[in-house]
């Protein structure tokens, strides 16, 4: 009977599920290794002081619902492990009897579900991305169709002057194209930076650079202005690249849609924020935003382009900041401009 019992308690501690059994006061009496493991030898202590470091019972407890009605319970819970982590959890409880069927003890199991909701959330978020951006890219494809035919009509009429300007149609539309495509890239997978020495005074030249055709195209100044002595700082290049690619190209959109006012202007600036942290900034003096929209642009999938937006570009740019521990600060007013400051550490 010894040698059975010895096994039976094997396979509890092999299980891969936290099985804890609890009295009335919630209090632990026995735990599987498993539980062991993650949140140390909880016995005597109970499960809200384990679970949630509190001393005060969890709302809607499956565990004293269970001895209140004999009956099975199920719930989801977030769980603190030793280590500091949040899990996510489908709790299950259930009764155990004693000879005159009142309910002596509870078996609760907990399964770890996190990795499953954070794969169920990227392919809603990837399915939602493919929703949202459908229209914009059929625009995108028919400036890309429209800029071609352009091209071909002034090849057959050899036009230089026309070539010329269907081709930047063409180039204006690959850009775009090629941005929604690594946003939703970007806001559907998870990734881990990778930190090396990199300039912010070169990343903006270059970023301005890169813009220059397509600002002159809509009739928008764009210039760069960075502080002499801007030192190499650890940064993931291409996602710093990211971020400042779609908050420029916002910019030029909130001029593009600004009629009310001539003479459009789009700064990106990099400089010293204090003695331990640095700042991009992208200006313009485009529509600017009341307030109550500023406080949700950097949701995901809010946009306020309508159908000619995705709603990921300013999601993506929260996304970097907060990967690399930075924080971003926005100055807008209505008719006038937005400015977005983004702080992150030397």
């Amino acid at each position: 009977m010894k040698i059975a019992n010895e096994h039976f308690r094997n396979i509890i501690d092999l299980l891969p599920v936290y099985l804890s059994i609890q009295d009335r006061d919630l209090k632990i009496l026995f735990a599987n290794q498993t539980f062991i493991n993650d949140f140390g030898n909880g016995l005597g202590k109970t499960c809200h002081e384990i679970y949630k470091g509190s001393d005060k019972e969890c709302e809607n407890c499956p565990v004293q619902k269970t001895f209140n009605d004999k009956k099975v319970h199920l719930s989801e819970e977030n769980i603190q492990t030793l280590d500091g982590r949040i899990s996510q959890m489908i709790v299950y409880s259930a009764p155990i009897m004693d000879d005159s069927g009142r309910v002596e003890a509870v078996m609760e199991l907990a399964t770890n579900i996190t990795k499953v909701k954070t794969i169920r959330k990227e392919l809603a978020l990837l399915g939602q991305s493919m929703a949202f951006v459908s229209h914009g890219i059929k625009n995108i494809l028919e400036g890309l169709q429209g800029g071609a035919y352009v091209v071909d009509e002034g090849i057959h009429d050899r036009d230089m002057e026309l070539i010329m300007k269907g081709w930047q149609v063409v180039k204006n539309n690959i850009i775009d194209i090629t941005s929604v495509t690594q946003n939703i890239l970007y806001a559907s997978k998870k990734r881990t930076i990778r930190l090396e020495k990199a300039s912010p005074s070169d990343i903006v030249k270059n970023l301005v650079t890169s813009f220059q055709s397509k600002a002159e195209y809509l009739g928008i100044k764009i210039r760069y202005e960075i502080e002499n002595n801007l030192p190499a700082v650890n940064l993931d290049i291409s996602s710093v690249r990211r971020m400042l690619n779609n908050l420029v190209s916002n910019a030029l959109a909130a001029c593009a849609q600004d009629k009310a006012k001539d003479g459009h202007t789009v700064i990106v600036r990099a400089g010293i924020y204090n003695e331990f942290q640095f700042k991009f900034e992208v200006e313009d003096n485009g529509t600017g935003m009341e307030e109550h929209v500023r406080k949700k642009i950097f949701n995901d999938f809010y946009s306020t382009k309508g159908n000619e937006g995705t709603g990921l570009g300013l999601s993506v740019v929260n996304k970097i900041v907060k990967e690399h521990k930075g924080k971003i600060e926005v100055e807008t007013h209505l008719g006038k401009g937005s400015k977005f400051r983004i702080i992150l550490r030397m």
